[in-house]
């Protein structure tokens, strides 16, 4: 008997604010293909917990931080589940906080539905961290937005060649497009740990600054 994908809300709080000025969500990875029910004990999804607690314990209090939950464990070609999920999350997020400006921050299979709802108009900024962005992914939606990316150099997963393309072209869209290589970073973000939490806490607290441009 097969399980069923996971229902209830996809937004998934970890701090609120009685008035939140901003918002970040939190999306982890996944598989290429899967339509088993996702789990928070995946290891994708336990992977996602330091640096959630990272920019819990960097940002402000009036900064909201969620998650947002899959109901299925892959990207599935043209369905591109993970998508729907964060757009979901996202109109939840309006109905709670309002139209506030929210940085999506996604690993893997989370850094390329991030980039999809890039164009939901709470999204402000979207940040990648080993980002799975193949060659070819659109960009237009990222128009207007600020757009970040960490790749380490020695990760065999996804490709930071494609990522700095996707970089390159978003340039001609984007408000800001930038990429920074981890010197010896891996897929998991686990060489270097510290350094891949710390840098992403500092790149959503620039993002979010009034300026709006990353450290």
């Amino acid at each position: 008997m097969l399980e069923q994908p996971v229902t209830g809300p996809a937004l998934l709080l970890h701090r609120t604010s009685v008035r939140p000025r901003a918002a970040v969500l939190v999306l982890h990875g996944g598989q290429v293909k899967g339509v088993r029910p996702a789990r928070s004990w995946q290891l994708a999804a336990l992977r996602m917990d330091p640096v959630v607690r990272s920019l819990a314990g960097e940002l402000a209090d009036d900064v909201l931080v969620a998650r947002v939950r899959y109901r299925v464990r892959g990207w599935n070609g043209t369905d591109a589940d993970p998508v729907h999920d964060t757009r979901r999350a996202l109109d939840e997020l309006a109905a709670l906080a309002g139209p506030v400006p929210t940085v999506l921050v996604g690993h893997s299979m989370g850094g390329r539905a991030a980039l999809h709802a890039a164009g939901h108009p709470l999204v402000h900024a979207v940040v990648g961290l080993a980002p799975w962005w193949p060659r070819g992914e659109p960009v237009e939606q990222t128009a207007g937005r600020r757009l970040l990316a960490l790749h380490g150099d020695r990760d065999h997963v996804t490709s930071p060649a494609d990522t700095a393309d996707l970089v390159r072209r978003a340039r001609d869209v984007a408000a800001h497009a930038d990429l920074t290589l981890v010197t010896g970073g891996d897929h998991a973000m686990l060489r270097h740990h510290r350094l891949w939490h710390r840098e992403t806490a500092r790149a959503v607290t620039g993002l979010l600054a009034p300026e709006g441009t990353p450290t």
